[in-house]
């Protein structure tokens, strides 16, 4: 774990957008008191402020969503039809924002991972929010956690990557902005369908 070079808080301070393509490829690292499980980001969704119908933010600051306001890099978990949602907050300053990670590629951990959803299929196990949750333990207890600290259990560390990504519109909203802020490694068979 020595070798491993975790993303600054400065790489999250920027649009959501951009935050959200460059992820695709990093490394999501979830430490369980002696084990470590790790997948690569394969598909991600951007999310706005009081201009994003589908934003968290949408209506303005409440108690469960004030984090979207804060300091960039901290996580932001909501649940949505009793799946845990995990978020990143990406903005630039005095802006709002946070990236969903929609599916990992399972790396490291993977036995775990399978015990922690009971699947056996490894293409079914982390392609979706609430299964990436679910296979990583990832719940409200981590809450306003920073990832840019390889100290943290959830932390998102560099990758090399070599891949095209595609983009559709967010999946799962009522209302979306015209621009398309769903990325995702085209070609993977980790990306939700």
């Amino acid at each position: 774990m020595n070798q491993i070079a975790v993303l600054s808080r400065n790489f999250f301070g920027r649009d959501p957008e951009v935050v959200a393509k460059e992820l695709l490829g990093k490394r999501l690292v979830r430490r369980l008191d002696d084990e470590v499980l790790e997948g690569i980001i394969v598909e991600t969704e951007a999310y706005y402020g009081s201009e994003d119908p589908s934003s968290r933010a949408y209506h303005g600051q409440k108690v469960y969503n004030k984090l979207m306001w804060g300091e960039p890099a901290k996580i932001f978990i909501y649940n949505v039809h009793n799946n845990w949602m995990f978020n990143i907050i990406a903005h630039e300053s005095n802006r709002i924002g946070a990236v969903l990670v929609r599916a990992i590629e399972p790396k490291r951990g993977i036995e775990a991972m399978m015990k922690n959803r009971s699947v056996e299929n490894v293409f079914k196990l982390t392609n979706g929010p609430g299964k990436l949750t679910k296979a990583l333990k990832i719940d409200k207890r981590l809450n306003g956690i920073f990832v840019a600290s390889k100290k943290s259990e959830v932390f998102v560390a560099n990758n090399e990557r070599d891949f095209e990504i595609e983009s559709s519109h967010r999946i799962g909203v009522k209302k979306d902005l015209e621009r398309k802020l769903r990325f995702f490694v085209k070609g993977n068979k980790f990306v939700s369908r």
